[in-house]
Parts: structure tokens; C-alpha cells; sequence
């Protein structure tokens, strides 16, 4: 393989952040992975790759961890369900517990003979196997991890669990065996006890699956979006196929109510489609010839038929599902500090653990050995890298996904991150404040023409541009039904206007520099023009035959939900500037609609970023919100850009987040969720590293000198499992995240 191709993988074995952190070493460390992430909270890795797959799995062999390869031609892979394996922990949960609480009622009752006897030391050298045998069943998995990990001179949760149950079963095992190697006082049984810690930690990890199933609701809502088979249109026969098999330029017909199978464009009919499963726009949208429809989608109107223009991994829901899921995977600054504690908190732990079990042999009281037993398993079994390594992605990944149900595309962990922090909101005007779709709002007729034939040369003229103006003029005259008239001898002046030749007729469209530079007398509707201006409209001057005929008003509307978005924005005590290349009359008079202070205009394209540099320069952290090319290079110099989705490709792929629904509530609704997310991963990394503060001196046994108490090695374990389960929960309450309640 030369190529660069991206994979998913599945990772069998990843018990805690400090497999991560081993994992992530290797990769730095093979040539052939060009960029990668691990999601531990859904133990996947994405992987961009010039190697093969398979040879990638050999790579993680070698340093103790399994894998497999996700299909890409499958998106159900996505879905993939841990309720099988929650199921299995439960019942071998219970298995471990039934086995422990039984020894333990052995073990208290008097009818079995005294292990120091001969019949007793068989009977519970018996008993010893079979809790053995018990718990290496119910945590085989935990045993296998930690046997590979001390392979490749690793340490892990597992270790620290294997280490303490093993240590619990080697130590009673003596006690049968040889108890005169171990004094009088210390000679107790401790099966129950690794049999119960067993249970406790399966039961953990099995409530934390089923939590941790849930956060990936937003993926499978989107994959459930997607349609099994298509009504393609063939030699005028209707045949239901497979949307895998569908190609480009296939026709394919959509009936009431029924669901878009892939992206195209409308070549016969008019409906209105539901959009709000991609957009969070409630209102169904209007579609005609010509317009696009999008996968996954529903028709709520009348049949029509559309052509496929996107099929597979290109179509718009497929890549939406991909940026979330890579976005899920990359991790905010404050995440990479959590994984650098939890790669050396399981060596801290042993090394705990060590000078507990030293301590208790030399300054414990009688008997030493069994103190110094206690509490050190104590201290293996409630230290918890887990809920560390959890804290961060698994909030991450629920807020990722909560977002992209209202539209709101973040591309990475770093933006949801930053875009909190920002103190400057810079817009650009066309298609950000306004709709980005011009309108004849008047014609002002001055000559002997009729309206229609004045817009029908008008439009005429424009056919030969491609202008904004342009398409908003004819427009106009197709929403009239006028039937235009091919120009000829046509002459485009750059920055002023148009010249052709249009039945017999010279015609001139264009701005006051063209009408002066034909003599064009303008002076008589200088103050007409002026009133129009000042309320941000755009105007054109028609000539026919030398002689100034009429006057078009172009407006670009201010789209509904500009002037409220904004006075949240600066509620929430938030810088907003407008920046544009349009004149500054025109911006000047939009910026006073939706209550902007500070307007930069005239602007170049190729100056935009520039003027980001120098706000920046100031000490602001600025988001750029923009949907053109223009705006792209301001975009990327953004702390974080916003692109409107409505935009071009070259504005999203140059942007940070991308608001699908292409309005500035999906700004408010970044800032809230990423205000959200960074709180709850604070709770749940300060909640996990206080956990480990507080409970492992308490393990060790700081209270005993003042309490005379010790923490049960069974309750450590249980506190262990417990933690874990505490901090997916708590990131759970992400997915009842409401931005209608929001208050900005």
C-alpha cells in the first residue's frame, strides 16, 4: 500500500488510560501510521494508514493488544452492541458472588473440619481450586490482560487487580498448605474475599457498558437515518434496489412520506422535504427542479424524481457520520493532561502498594503479615485509572453527538474546547447575517416599457453572467413566467456592469461608473437612490437605446433569526464585528438592522485573514463565522471558524464547526454545548482524581493510628467498580442536554 487509506478498528483488550497511552507509543513509533486516534470510551481506533490493516494489528500484537478491523461497507458496525457482554459480566457477577458469599458461610459455620487438620486441609485445598477455577472464569479476560501486559513490561488496571486477587488466593493457599510458615495470629482465608472483589469489578464493568452503550445514541441515530434500498426509474419501470448498488446518474423516483436513499438533484416535481434530522431546522423545506435533496431525508409532500449525484462515503449524511465519529475520537487540551496522570498512576499505585505492605511489616501490630496483606490489597483494589481515563471522551463523545442532533458540526475535541473561551465573534455579511439570495424587491419604471418587458431584458442581459445580482434578476423574471431572449454582441465590464445587443434593441445594466462612462445622465435620482442605501439595498441602472429606462432594487434579505442570534451573542458578553467586502453604506446599514457597533468594510478577500490577525493582535480570541471561498483563509485563522453549511465546501473544510442549519443559533448552541461538555469533564476528572486521593491513603490505612479501621479489600473493590460507573454516569446526563432551555 502507497496510498493513505482510513480504517476503523475495534480494540479487544483495552482495559484503562495506560493502554492508550502503550498503544499510542507504538503507533508514533510505526511509519506506516500517518495519523491516528483512540476513542477509549468506545474502544475504537481510526487510523490513517499507508500499511495494511492486518499488518497494524501485528503492530498492536506486539505490545499485548488485540484488535480487529471495522467494515467500512457496513455501517451497522457503528451499532455495535455491548448488551451481549454486559449480559455475560452480570451472570458471571453473580457467579463470582454466590461462589464467595458460600465460602464465606463455610468458613464461619462449623461444619467442616479445621484447615489445620488433615481431613480439613483437603477438603479445603478442594475448596481452593474450586475458587480458582471460579475466578479465573469470571475474570479470564482480567488474567490474560494483565499476563500480556507484564509480557511487554506493561501495567494496567488488570494488573492491579490480578496482582491483589492473586495474592489474596496464593496467600490463603498457604495458609492450608504450610501454615506453619505463617504465624498463628495471621493465619486466615481470604478465597471470599478475591471471590467477592471479582464480583464487585464484573458488576462495575457491566453497568459501565451498558452506560457507555448509550453514548453512542447520536451515531446510531444517524445510521439509522440511512435507507436500505432505492426506487430506481429504468426503461419507465419502477425497481426497488439496494442503496449499496445504486450508481451516479441513476433516476430515482420518492413518493410521499418515503425516505431520500442518497444525495441528488430534482429533474421533475415539487415537494417540501423534512430536513430536520441533518439540519435541527424544523420547518420542511421547499424543493423544485433543480434543487438538491439529501439522504436520509424525508418527503413529506408530493412524488417527484431526482437524479444520484453522490453515492457511498461521499454522500453528505455519510460524512457527517464520519466527521462526528472522528470528532468523538480527538481529544481538547484538557483531556491530554488527564491521559499523562493516568499513564503513571498505575506504577504510582504498585509502588504504593509496596511501601504499604513494608510499612505494615515493620511498624504493624500483631499480626503484621495479615495487616500488611489487608492493606495492600486494599490500595490494588480501589486505585482506579479507569475513571480517569474515562473523564474526558466519554463526555466528549455524547456532546459530539448531541450537537450534530441540532445541526451543529464540531470537527475536534480542541474546537469544543476553545470555542467556550472566545471574546469575539467576527461575521461576514452575504449568507452569514443575510440569506445569501438576493431578491428584486422593486422596479422603478422610467420609460414607456411595460415592468414585464423591462425585467424581460433585464433578465435577458443577465443570462450571460453569473453574478448574484444576476441570478436574483432572473429569477424574478422566471417567477413571472417571461420568456427571455438570448443576447447578442454581449460586453462584460468588470465592477460595473453589462452591454448586448437585445432585439435590436442597446442595452446597458450596471452601476453609476457604467452609466458615466456611456453619458448616461444619473443626477434627477441621487436622493431616490440614497433612501434605498441607507436601508442596505443594492441598485442597478437599465439603459435601452442610451436612454436610462428604469431602476432595480436588489435586496439581500436579513434571514429571521440574524437579530435575536446576535443579542444572545451579546448577552452572553461576547465582541460582534462585521466583516465584509461589500461598500461600507451597504454593511453600514445591514450592521444598524441587527445591531452591530463595529463594521470593517470594503474588505478584500484576500484580506480577511488579515484582519483576524490584527484582532487577535489585540489579545482577543475571535470565532470567524462565514459560508464563501472568501471567507475560508479567515476561517482557518480563527481561533475557531464557523461555516454555514449553505456555503461552499472550500468554507467547511476550512472551518472548525459547521452549522448545518445555516443560521447563528447553531454559534449560541457551540458555545453552550462546549460550556456543558468542559463542566461536566472538570466534574468528572476532579470527582475521579479526589476518588484516588482520598481512597488510597484510607486504603493504606491512615485512619488506623486515630480509628482503629481499616477499608475491607471487598469494599475496595466494590468503591473501584463503583467510581468507574459514577463518571459514565455523570457524563450521561450530557444526552438530556436542552438547548430550547437554554437561557443566553
Amino acid at each position: 500500500m502507497n496510498e493513505n487509506s482510513d480504517y476503523t478498528f475495534k480494540l479487544l483488550n483495552v482495559s484503562c488510560a495506560s493502554c492508550v497511552k502503550t498503544i499510542e507509543k507504538a503507533l508514533f513509533l510505526t511509519s506506516g501510521v500517518k495519523k491516528f486516534q483512540i476513542n477509549f470510551a468506545q474502544r475504537e481506533l481510526l487510523a490513517t494508514l499507508t500499511i495494511t490493516p492486518s499488518e497494524l494489528i501485528n503492530v498492536l500484537k506486539k505490545v499485548g493488544y488485540d484488535a480487529k478491523l471495522i467494515d467500512a461497507h457496513q455501517p451497522e458496525v457503528y451499532l455495535f452492541s455491548e448488551a451481549a457482554l454486559a449480559k455475560n459480566l452480570y451472570l458471571k457477577a453473580l457467579l463470582a458472588g454466590l461462589a464467595g458469599v458460600l465460602l464465606h458461610f463455610l468458613a464461619i459455620n462449623t461444619w467442616l473440619p479445621n484447615f489445620l487438620t488433615v481431613n480439613g486441609q483437603i477438603i479445603w485445598t478442594v475448596l481452593g481450586f474450586f475458587a480458582l477455577l471460579t475466578m479465573v472464569y469470571t475474570a479470564k479476560k482480567i488474567y490474560v490482560a494483565a499476563w500480556g501486559a507484564l509480557l511487554h513490561a506493561q501495567a494496567t488496571m488488570d494488573t492491579l487487580i490480578s496482582i491483589g486477587t492473586g495474592a489474596a488466593w496464593i496467600y490463603s493457599m498457604t495458609v492450608i498448605i504450610s501454615p506453619a510458615l505463617i504465624p498463628p495470629e495471621a493465619r486466615h482465608l481470604y478465597f471470599e474475599t478475591a471471590l467477592l472483589i471479582l464480583a464487585f469489578i464484573d458488576l462495575g464493568q457491566a453497568l459501565e457498558l451498558k452506560s457507555r452503550g448509550k453514548t453512542s445514541i447520536a451515531i446510531k441515530k444517524l445510521i439509522g437515518l440511512q435507507a436500505k434500498t432505492a426506487r430506481v426509474v429504468k426503461n419507465n419501470q419502477e425497481i426497488d434496489t439496494p442503496v449499496e448498488k445504486l450508481q451516479i446518474g441513476d433516476n430515482i423516483r420518492v413518493r410521499p412520506g418515503e425516505k431520500i436513499s442518497v444525495d441528488g438533484k430534482i429533474i421533475a416535481g415539487n415537494t417540501y422535504i423534512n430536513e430536520s434530522m441533518l439540519t435541527g431546522e424544523p420547518l420542511p423545506i421547499a424543493k423544485t427542479v433543480g434543487n438538491t435533496v439529501i439522504g436520509g431525508t424525508i418527503n413529506q409532500a408530493s412524488s417527484f424524481l431526482y437524479q444520484v449525484t453522490q453515492i457511498g462515503n461521499n454522500t453528505l449524511l455519510a460524512q457527517i457520520i464520519a466527521l462526528v465519529k472522528n470528532a468523538q475520537n480527538s481529544k481538547p487540551p484538557i483531556a491530554r493532561l488527564a491521559d499523562e496522570i493516568a499513564h503513571y498512576f498505575v506504577p504510582s499505585v504498585l509502588m504504593i502498594a509496596l511501601i504499604t505492605a513494608l510499612l505494615w511489616l515493620w511498624l504493624g501490630p500483631t499480626p503484621e503479615l495479615s495487616y500488611a496483606l489487608i492493606t495492600t490489597l486494599s490500595v490494588l483494589l480501589i486505585a482506579c485509572p479507569c475513571a480517569l481515563g474515562l473523564a474526558a471522551p466519554i463526555s466528549i463523545m455524547i456532546s459530539m453527538g448531541k450537537a450534530a442532533e441540532v445541526g451543529v458540526l464540531i470537527r475536534n475535541g480542541e474546537a469544543l474546547q476553545l470555542v467556550s473561551k472566545l471574546n469575539t465573534i467576527v461575521l461576514d455579511k452575504t449568507g452569514t447575517i443575510t440569506t445569501g439570495k438576493p431578491q428584486v424587491t422593486q422596479l422603478i419604471n422610467l420609460s414607456s416599457y411595460s415592468e414585464s418587458e423591462l425585467l424581460t431584458l433585464t433578465a435577458s442581459l443577465e443570462l450571460v453572467s453569473e453574478h448574484p445580482l444576476a441570478q436574483a434578476i432572473v429569477m424574478a423574471a422566471k417567477a413571472k413566467n417571461l420568456s427571455l431572449i438570448a443576447p447578442q454582441e454581449s460586453t462584460i465590464y468588470p465592477g460595473m456592469g453589462l452591454q448586448a445587443v437585445i432585439a435590436e434593441k442597446n442595452i446597458l445594466l450596471g452601476n453609476e461608473a457604467l452609466m458615466k462612462m456611456n453619458h448616461i445622465a444619473l443626477h434627477t435620482y441621487t436622493e431616490q437612490i440614497n433612501t434605498f442605501t441607507s436601508r442596505g439595498a443594492s441598485y442597478l441602472f437599465l439603459a435601452i437605446n442610451h436612454q436610462l429606462s428604469a431602476i432595480l432594487i436588489i435586496t439581500d434579505p436579513i434571514k429571521v433569526d440574524s437579530l435575536a442570534a446576535i443579542k444572545k451573542l451579546q448577552h452572553l458578553g461576547l465582541k460582534i464585528i462585521m466583516l465584509t467586502g461589500d461598500s461600507k453604506q451597504t454593511a453600514s446599514a445591514i450592521a444598524k438592522q441587527v445591531n452591530i457597533q463595529q463594521v470593517i468594510a470594503e474588505v478584500l478577500p484576500k484580506d480577511k485573514a488579515l484582519h483576524i490577525k490584527q484582532l487577535q493582535a489585540q489579545g482577543l480570541r475571535v470565532g470567524m463565522v462565514g459560508d464563501g471561498i472568501n471567507d475560508a483563509p479567515a476561517l482557518a485563522q480563527a481561533e475557531v471558524g464557523f461555516a454555514i453549511a449553505s456555503g461552499t465546501d472550500i468554507a467547511m473544510e476550512s472551518a472548525a464547526i459547521t452549522l448545518m442549519n445555516s443560521s447563528l443559533n447553531g454559534v449560541l448552541e457551540a458555545i453552550a454545548i462546549s460550556k456543558a461538555t468542559l463542566r461536566n469533564i472538570k466534574q468528572n476528572l476532579l470527582g475521579a482524581f479526589f476518588f484516588n486521593i482520598i481512597a488510597i491513603p484510607i486504603a493504606a490505612g491512615a485512619l488506623y493510628p486515630f480509628t482503629g479501621w481499616l477499608l475491607n479489600p471487598i469494599i475496595a473493590g466494590a468503591a473501584m467498580a463503583a467510581s468507574s460507573f459514577i463518571v459514565v454516569s455523570n457524563a450521561g446526563r450530557l444526552r438530556f442536554f436542552n438547548f430550547s432551555k437554554k437561557k443566553y
